[in-house]
Parts: C-alpha cells; structure tokens; sequence
C-alpha cells in the first residue's frame, strides 16, 4: 500500500469539481507534506483553495513547475491529465517518482478495510446506472446496519470517508475510462464489475476502440473466482467480454421481458435498470429485492441526463422540457431521440465542435425529431444536414445561434402545435457559449421554466 505518511507529494490538478481538495485534504490529515499545482489562475480557483484555507498546503496556481515533479517522492495525477504526453509527468517519471491518483489511494485502503465493493463503467449511461445502484441498494439494505457509499467519477472524493467506512459497508463506485488506465497499478478490481456500452470516445487518448475497450476491461481484470462481472447482454461488444472475465458472469437484457414501469424515459433507461436489478440478485448477503426494485422504479433522474425540469399545458395539451446538456457526445443524443416517439420532440443540438462523427445522429435527427433548432458551433451544420433531407415538416427547421433564442423558437413552434416534448441534447461540449454542460443544462432550466409566463 501507498505510504504517504512524512513525503513530499504533489498533487496535479485542484480542480473545480472536489477531487483534488478532497485528496489534499487526506494526504494532510495522513501527515503528508503537500503541494497542489493547477495551471488555472488562483482567481478561478478560489473555491477550491477557500475549502483548503488553514491546512499545510503550498499552492503553485497559474502554471506547473517542472522542478516540483522532480523533486516530489510521490506525484498524485489527476485522472484527467494524459500522462504519456504530459510534459511535467514525464519529467516525474524520468525522475523515478512514484505516481497513483485519488482513486488508487482510495481503493489501496478499501480493500484493507474489507468492504464490499461494486465498480460501474460504460461510455454512456454510467452515471445513471451508478446512482441507480446507489439508490437501489440503499433502499435495499435499509435498517440491517450495513451503509451504502458514493464516489469515484461522481460525488466527493471518499478518501475523507474511509473512517467511516467498516467491513460490513459497501462502496459503489462510478469509474472513468482514465480511472481504470491505473488501477492496474495496484492490481485492484471491484467485487462486482458493471460494464454498460462501449462507444467511441475519448480516442484522443486511447487511440483505437481495441485500446479503449482494453481499458474498460480493467474493471474485471483482477477479480477472482468470487468476483462477479455484470454484462450487458444487449450490447455485442460487452457481451463478447464474457471471455476474459476470471469469475462469475451475469448478463442482463431488455429483450423479452416487460418493460419495467419507470419514471425516466427511453429504452436506455430500461436497460440502466435491468443493471442495477442484476446488481441487487448478484450481492453474498441478504437485502430487501423488492425495496431496491421500488427504488429503481421510482427514480427520477439525474441532473442534466434526460432529466425532465417543467411541465405546462400548452393549447390544452401537456408540454413536458427535458434537459440532457450532459450528452456532449453524438451517441448519448442518439439514445435521448430514441426515448421520444418519432414527431413528438423539437430538439435544440449544437454546441462547439470536438470534430466528432455525427453521421449517424444526423440521420436519425432527420428521420426522428418534431423540430430541429441549432445552436453554437455544430448547430447549422445539423440545421443543414435536416434541412437537406426535408423529413421534418412545416418549416420547423432553423438555426438559432444561442440557447436563449432557441428555447424561444421551440416554444413558438409547440404553441402552434403538433410537439408533445422540448429537449435540450446537443450531442455536442458546450465550451464557447458556456462554460460547462452545467451551466448550459441551469440556463435551459430556467429559460423552460419562464415560458409561457405573463
């Protein structure tokens, strides 16, 4: 295990988002003496390093230092940071300093504490199966004493949880393609491993989808005989995996079976369900099936996911605004137009430009949607592709240029109406206009919200 106790450890990266605070937080507490450099201005990061006032940490903000990765005895990388192209990380490595991340520190003293351990990847899909499965076993296991846990590529770092964590406990854990590249340092996989989908992305850094794949694969890798892998059975490349799993497989399917009565829409969602019930009939110990399954039945959806934020009648019919802003990539925003029945949904797409395939989103967006609206970068060339295919009726095709004007667009067009849905997913990062998919998912919540208004 990673001793910290006494040596100069540099963390790269504080963030926005509470890893880094989380784990410099730890790494004092352990006795560690602490360095937290982030290339971003200590103006933009002053949340983060409020959360860190008073503790022993020197900040290097606004730029990196390569002397500070050669002289640390321990470099904490953020998973973020591509560490074979990373000038300052390879200045560690040729140093011969020792690297891990938050999430292998974390899992290092996880498996030392003997909790139960549930670990779920996909390239889409993730965060709301992980929660799912949160919100189910929490339920489940209800009075019996044991808790439920929350973290990796979701919620806080819980390294400052780990004292309150005993053998009786589970750990449920979203985890990142970049988060499994390192697991393998310390040869640790999750009890239970659920891989969901596997989809193009990220290529810039895993360079082919074998690569990517290979890298999912982590999850499972050094599970033993008792290990269980949890597959979906509905997708052919995960289902293929079942060969290199080293204990029990359970597949889950949404083919010939009822629909489950859930609150989230689309097929997806059916299938993010079917992982999380597979979870709950795959655990060594009792808890209640039929608590977790109302769980799963009655939840509601994550933030900015397909999440529904305002209903309101519109000429006597119900108008319902879905926000999926998270859905930066064509691939989720194809899996938000297969929730809607064909010609029921105006959808606002656009954003800036990752110089993404979107072929085949285009062709569905034509074919699918009520209306199409865009915005930012992406958003005519989407405007021109639909426009070329003349799917879409009674004119109900522009490019708006911002959010603002688009929400207003839509909403016109449902008064006149024919539009059972408005949905933001703009298979595309919001960068240039926001300054997270966030911030975009807020601005759209409340542009809904004041529609209709007098």
């Amino acid at each position: 295990m990673t001793d910290v106790r006494g040596k100069k450890v540099l963390v790269q990266g504080l963030g926005h988002f509470g890893g880094g605070v989380g784990v410099a937080r730890w790494l004092c507490a352990q006795g560690a003496v602490v360095t937290v450099t982030d290339k971003e201005p200590a103006e933009k990061l002053k949340d983060s390093t409020a959360a860190l006032a008073g503790l022993p940490v020197t900040f290097v903000l606004g730029e990196h230092r390569v002397s500070d990765f050669e002289g640390c005895e321990l470099l904490v990388v953020n998973p973020a940071v591509d560490k074979a192209k990373n000038e300052y990380v390879q200045a560690a490595v040729r140093a011969g300093v020792p690297l891990t991340t938050e999430m292998n520190l974390f899992v290092e003293r996880l498996r030392e504490k003997g909790a139960f351990s549930i670990g779920i990847t996909g390239s889409v899909g993730k965060s709301t199966t992980t929660t799912l499965i949160f919100e189910a076993l929490t339920a489940a296991v209800g009075g019996s004493g044991r808790k439920v846990f929350l973290g990796g590529n979701i919620g806080k770092s819980l390294l400052l949880e780990l004292e309150n964590i005993s053998s009786r406990d589970v750990v449920v854990l979203e985890l990142s393609s970049f988060m499994l590249e390192d697991t393998p340092r310390v040869e640790w996989s999750p009890d239970v491993a659920v891989a969901t989908n596997l989809f193009a992305n990220h290529l810039d850094r895993h360079h082919t989808m074998e690569e990517y794949g290979a890298v999912k694969r982590n999850i499972f890798k050094f599970q033993g005989r008792g290990g269980t892998a949890i597959l979906n059975g509905d997708h052919e490349v995960v289902r293929g995996w079942e060969k290199d799993a080293r204990g029990r497989v359970v597949f889950y399917t949404t083919k010939g079976v009822e629909p489950l009565p859930l609150v989230i829409p689309g097929e997806h969602n059916q299938s993010n369900a079917r992982a999380a019930l597979a979870v709950l009939g795959a655990l060594p110990f009792e808890v209640d099936q039929s608590a977790g399954r109302r769980a799963v039945e009655n939840f509601a959806g994550l933030s900015h996911r397909l999440q529904l934020v305002h209903t309101q009648e519109v000429g006597g019919k119900k108008l319902r605004w879905f926000n999926d802003s998270k859905a930066t990539s064509p691939d989720a925003s194809i899996t938000a137009l297969k929730a809607f029945a064909p010609g029921t949904a105006v959808f606002i797409v656009g954003g800036y430009d990752k110089h993404i395939d979107m072929s085949e989103f285009e062709k569905l967006l034509a074919e699918r949607a009520a209306g199409v609206i865009g915005i930012g970068q992406t958003g005519q060339a989407f405007v021109d592709h639909v426009a070329g295919h003349g799917k879409i009726g009674a004119g109900r095709v522009a490019y708006a240029g911002t959010l603002d004007a688009a929400v207003g667009q839509a909403f016109a067009w449902a008064r006149e109406g024919g539009i059972e849905a408005i949905v933001l997913s703009p298979a595309s990062a919001s960068w240039g206009q926001f300054t997270n998919y966030e911030e975009r998912g807020e601005r759209f919540i409340a542009l809904a919200r004041a529609c209709g208004r007098p």
